[in-house]
């Protein structure tokens, strides 16, 4: 995770367990926008079950609240069901609100799905399993890059689903709902060391800056990128 001074806290409600730090004071704001899109989302998913046990896009209704909506937009855009974005979608609301509340230099990482508002230099690790290049690479974020969603799906850490087998497949885009829509849909095709399949649909993706795929030994990158440098 980078490195941001000030505050640092973290929130669990629900499901989702909120790592944040902000140089301004956030808890209040940070906590009263993650309950309030959690509770919507839970609402939502009660009276349209389909929402969340779709593994491909989904059209959802008129009066859908806001995290529906972003979910569902990137989930259209990637070409998976919108559970996909879900932890992206959080990372992107909350931190957006610290934001709005006068946060310059906020991070909220989401089982590895990161918002990032960066007023200096950040270094964002890859962590990639079991593979031997795992945290040996970096992305080096420029306050230019940002805000942005860095988000990584992996098939052998975690509890995402993923039909491919890489190690790690990072997106970064200007929304992190698309990037973690995005990598699960890259990572889907990432059934070998070879990675023209997953880079083919990766540049099929509007709005998506890069990927980086790391499986076993083998290292890939695709697309506008920060700086990718060695730990």
């Amino acid at each position: 995770m980078a490195s941001v001074g000030g505050h640092s806290f973290r929130l669990d409600y629900g499901e989702t367990h909120l790592n944040i730090r902000s140089d301004v004071v956030c808890r209040s704001a940070a906590l009263d926008g993650l309950v309030r899109h959690y509770s919507e989302l839970v609402g939502y998913i009660n009276r349209d079950p389909l929402f969340k046990a779709s593994y491909e896009p989904v059209a959802v209704q008129q009066d859908a609240p806001e995290i529906v909506r972003l979910m569902a937009d990137a989930a259209k855009a990637c070409g998976v069901g919108p559970m996909a974005a879900v932890a992206g979608a959080f990372s992107e609301l909350v931190g957006g609100r610290i934001v709005s509340a006068g946060g310059k230099d906020v991070l909220v990482e989401n089982g590895g799905d990161i918002f990032l508002m960066a007023s200096s230099e950040k270094v964002v690790s890859i962590h990639s399993g079991p593979s031997m290049l795992s945290d040996l690479f970096a992305l080096r974020v420029e306050p230019s890059d940002s805000p942005c969603g860095i988000c990584t799906s992996s098939a052998s850490v975690g509890p995402s689903i993923s039909l491919g087998k890489a190690d790690s497949v990072t997106c970064v885009a200007d929304s992190p709902a698309l990037a973690d829509a995005a990598a699960t849909a890259v990572g889907n095709l990432v059934l070998s060391d070879d990675l023209r399949p997953a880079f083919g649909k990766a540049s099929s993706i509007a709005g998506l800056r890069g990927v980086v795929v790391i499986v076993g030994e083998s290292f890939g990158a695709w697309g506008r990128l920060p700086d990718i440098i060695r730990r």
